[in-house]
């Protein structure tokens, strides 16, 4: 029996929007793809491990996050399963895999930055225990969530370790490929034999993340091409207009998953995040994709988390499975929020509008200040939710204001064809010789834009700026239609 997922939206809603050109992917003329490049970037990592070297804030901080974290410990012994269950109904060990992931990912981070050999040691050794084991994901539907949000998440391990000597990359590559792969494209061309409305926005996103994320490692472009296009026409809920059904006066774009719970809609929006970031290190700009959607309903769920009022359209669509049970469901508001319920997903997704691309975005910094500096696996809660998202945000994602933020993403130095000591003498060196480029300043603190969000964080009232740009953007358009 197909597993119902909750109430959703139907695609009739309007909304006011403008489809933008992407940018040209990095390897469009035949040119590799970016290596490292899934939501790391090799600039990227240099940035941590100079940041973190002069102390600077609040690189520091998110630095201390890491290496407190349980799973970023050297030495963390994995224990690999060849069948991995999740869903009712039948013996779920799949706690084992995300902890183990996690661990991967902390201790490959943690190298990046410091450069102590022993973290890369234990990511590898994690990642080919479970390359060399794991067979199938089963259970019930819930199935295809484990392989969407750990096969992601696999791969971003593994791609912080791809230059290691000691590292089996043809045989993770075959993992991805041969077992979290296809169930996530199953489900984007399927949905579990479910009417397409049947499931909210996170599972699709989960299954997009996945199928990006595998094209990214594996070098597949067609496999990348395809996570593109169901993001942006997707016919299930996942896809950038489904997940984002209106566009409201005020610039806000709806989040149809707000109608569900909180926790839910933070993931979505963080899947969505991951996606882009994803994209974006490989010259695909799907941040900015018609209009800045995603700018629209990040700003909207970041207000909502907040504790702000938002407008909710009721909609109802169709769930259950084809040929089989069927009805119908209508969400009619948004649900209550816990203002103190966080996910590490914020600082992401701010330092992208705000940073690189210098527009106003203030309740996406306010809602990034407050969960600030951002932990990951672990420091969220010991079930599942609290490893949806890998983390780190204050960390990685902080950077200084691009000075032409107009100008596309510049494809990062690749290491594919680096040897595992010569990549690892590189990064060590990093970590201890780069000059700093510290501004010292604090997320919010970096603008005019941002410190009327930091104000308003600290109880002031002020103008959302962001969300009045947006609100310019969208009249001109109406004017000129």
């Amino acid at each position: 029996m197909v597993k119902a997922a909750g109430i959703g939206i139907g695609i009739g809603a309007t909304a006011t929007v403008t489809t933008t050109a992407l940018a040209t992917p990095a390897g469009a003329a035949g040119a590799p793809l970016a290596h490292p490049g899934l939501l790391h970037t090799r600039a990227d990592l240099d940035r941590m491990a100079a940041e973190v070297k002069t102390g600077a804030r609040p690189y520091a901080a998110g630095f201390a996050e890491l290496t407190a974290n349980r799973h970023a410990q050297s030495g963390w012994r994995p224990n690999p399963q060849a069948v991995v269950y999740r869903g009712s109904g039948t013996p779920e060990n799949y706690g084992i895999l995300y902890n183990d992931i996690h661990a991967a990912y902390q201790n490959a981070l943690r190298f990046h930055v410091s450069g102590e050999e022993e973290h890369a040691d234990t990511a590898v050794a994690i990642l080919n225990a479970w390359s060399g084991k794991l067979t199938r994901l089963e259970g019930s539907a819930d199935r295809f969530l484990a392989a969407g949000l750990y096969g992601y998440q696999f791969a971003n391990a593994a791609e912080l370790v791809r230059g290691h000597g000691d590292f089996d990359l043809g045989r993770a590559q075959e993992l991805l490929r041969d077992v979290f792969h296809p169930l996530s494209d199953d489900f984007l061309t399927r949905h579990n034999n479910a009417v397409v409305t049947n499931y909210w926005p996170n599972w699709d996103l989960a299954a997009i993340a996945c199928v990006l994320a595998t094209g990214i490692f594996c070098d597949e472009r067609a496999v990348i091409e395809r996570a593109v296009e169901y993001f942006k026409h997707g016919d299930g809920m996942g896809s950038v207009r489904h997940a984002i059904p209106v566009v409201h006066e005020d610039g806000l774009g709806e989040w149809v998953e707000a109608g569900r719970d909180q926790g839910h809609a933070l993931l979505g929006v963080g899947l969505m995040g991951t996606v882009c970031e994803m994209a974006w290190n490989q010259g695909i700009d799907l941040y900015g994709y018609d209009d800045s959607r995603f700018l629209k309903g990040a700003q909207y769920v970041a207000k909502w988390s907040l504790g702000g009022d938002v407008p909710y359209t009721a909609n109802t669509r169709r769930k259950g499975a084809i040929g089989g049970w069927s009805g119908s469901e209508t969400a009619s508001d948004v649900a209550s929020v816990d203002p103190t319920m966080t996910r590490p997903i914020w600082a992401m997704i701010a330092n992208h509008y705000t940073k690189r691309r210098g527009l106003s975005a203030s309740y996406l910094t306010r809602a990034a200040a407050k969960a600030a500096p951002e932990g990951g696996g672990g420091d969220y809660g010991p079930n599942s939710g609290g490893f949806d998202q890998l983390g780190f945000g204050t960390l990685a994602f902080t950077r200084d204001r691009a000075t032409d933020p107009t100008a596309p993403a510049s494809a990062p130095e690749s290491e594919s064809s680096a040897t595992g000591a010569d990549a690892r003498a590189r990064t060590a060196a990093t970590a201890t010789a780069l000059p700093s480029t510290a501004s010292g300043r604090d997320l919010a603190a970096t603008g005019a834009e941002e410190a009327v969000g930091w104000a308003a964080a600290a109880g002031v009232t002020a103008v959302a700026g962001g969300v009045l740009l947006l609100r310019r953007r969208d009249r001109v358009r109406r004017e000129a239609e």
